[in-house]
């Protein structure tokens, strides 16, 4: 879907369900910035504070494209910051600090993803923003969280160290190898924005009915933990494998004639059901995949087997097979493949934005996975350029007029 396409058209008139709530966002990289994100296509405004030379970090991942001044763009910058208009203030100067102060009454949410502590020390946490607005909504992602001491604060947190801390790594890390870090990409910053949005949403309800704004406080650790429930909650059961052995069922890859595939058999008339399909039902009387112990312990037994069968398949036909005969499977996708995939179109799943630089291909990044039938999709713009808003806002929100802003500019205030 190209940006500003719309889907369902019938709904266009029902306009959408965060219309006239706005947020003022001092966030970068990707925990946050997915967050507001998912907001603004949900109707909500975002205005996004940047730092006046370097802007969200994100700008600065690779790879990159060029803006049209020739400046670089990031991958991680271009996948969250759709539909925002983007403001330059310095936030460690006194008069950026004012500005972000007198912004913050226009605006429903203001939300932030500093490292812990770090906006409260500049003048700008919580108990400072509710001083000008108590009826503000505050939102901060933080590794470890804002509201309660904890012997990590202080810690610099991205998406991998959180999900290392949640215990996945160390359930999934074969005997004698070190973890696989980032294994389902940035889970950690993805994962934790979902909870954001739902804190956001829930205290904008709760506003409503009470008036009361209120502290959102989400820490990427704890988000974490409620990712990797069974790691505690088949501990406390005494369920205790050795690292890398997994859950006592098949949750494995097997391979086709053109690539890789899943498949998860957790029960044992799954379990008779595949071994039917792929002509194996010697296993249904043989005392070694008589348990879900054995399935385990015979599991290169088993992906022979599968391998054999599937040989002559595509990935995709393989599953197919294995669907229709009521055992879960899915095919290991390629890039392209999932570029290409009739299910990922017909979902309106990939938004295509064009390069201002002159590259050939337009950047391709996730469209939103919230599907409401009375609720149009888009339309949505471009990510924006550093600092691109800077006057316009400032001018509707403060009023400031040319001279003002000159000499904010000129301060170094703004940019």
């Amino acid at each position: 879907m190209r940006l500003g396409d719309i889907g369902n058209e019938a709904a266009v008139g029902n306009g959408k369900p965060l219309d006239g709530v706005r947020i003022l966002a001092l966030e970068q990289m990707q925990a946050l910035p997915y967050a507001t994100q998912l907001l603004s296509r949900l109707g909500a405004t975002v205005v996004k504070i940047e730092h006046p030379s370097s802007g969200d970090l994100g700008r600065g991942s690779q790879p990159s494209i060029l803006d049209p001044d020739g400046r670089p763009v990031g991958a991680t910058f271009l996948r969250n910051n759709f539909s925002k208009q983007s403001i330059c203030i310095d936030l460690k100067s006194d008069v950026g600090r004012d500005l972000v102060l007198r912004l913050a009454p226009r605006f429903d949410v203001v939300a932030e993803n500093f490292k812990g502590g770090a906006l409260s020390r500049m003048g700008l946490g919580y108990d400072d923003i509710r001083a000008v607005h108590p009826a503000a909504i505050y939102l901060s992602i933080s590794g470890f969280g804002n509201t309660v001491d904890t012997p990590y604060d202080g810690w610099p947190a991205y998406a991998a160290v959180a999900e290392a801390m949640s215990g996945l790594y160390d359930w999934k890390r074969m005997p004698g190898q070190p973890p696989a870090v980032s294994p389902v990409g940035a889970l950690g910053d993805i994962g934790t924005a979902l909870f954001g949005v739902i804190g956001v949403l829930a205290a904008l309800r709760h506003r409503d009915t009470t008036g009361l704004g209120q502290y959102v406080d989400i820490a990427m650790f704890d988000a974490m933990v409620s990712f990797a429930d069974v790691v505690v909650n088949y501990w406390s059961l005494d369920e205790r494998p050795v690292s890398g052995a997994g859950p006592k069922m098949i949750l494995d890859g097997f391979e086709s004639g053109d690539g890789w595939f899943i498949i998860q058999v957790g029960r044992e008339h799954e379990f008779r059901r595949l071994a039917e399909l792929i002509g194996r039902t010697e296993w249904l009387d043989d005392e070694r995949f008589a348990t879900r112990t054995g399935w385990r312990e015979q599991i290169e037994v088993i992906r022979s087997g599968v391998g054999g069968w599937a040989a002559a398949m595509t990935n995709i036909e393989a599953c197919q097979l294995l669907s229709a005969a009521g055992v879960a499977a899915g095919p290991c996708l390629s890039a392209q493949q999932v570029i290409d995939d009739p299910h990922v179109a017909a979902r309106h799943m990939l938004v295509e934005m064009p390069r201002p630089d002159g590259g050939g291909d337009p950047v391709v990044t996730p469209g939103n996975p919230v599907k409401m039938s009375a609720v149009a999709e888009g339309p949505e713009s471009r990510v924006p350029w550093l600092g691109e808003h800077t006057d316009a806002v400032l001018r509707s929100e403060l009023g400031l007029t040319d001279d003002e802003l000159a000499a904010l500019r000129a301060a170094g205030a703004i940019a």
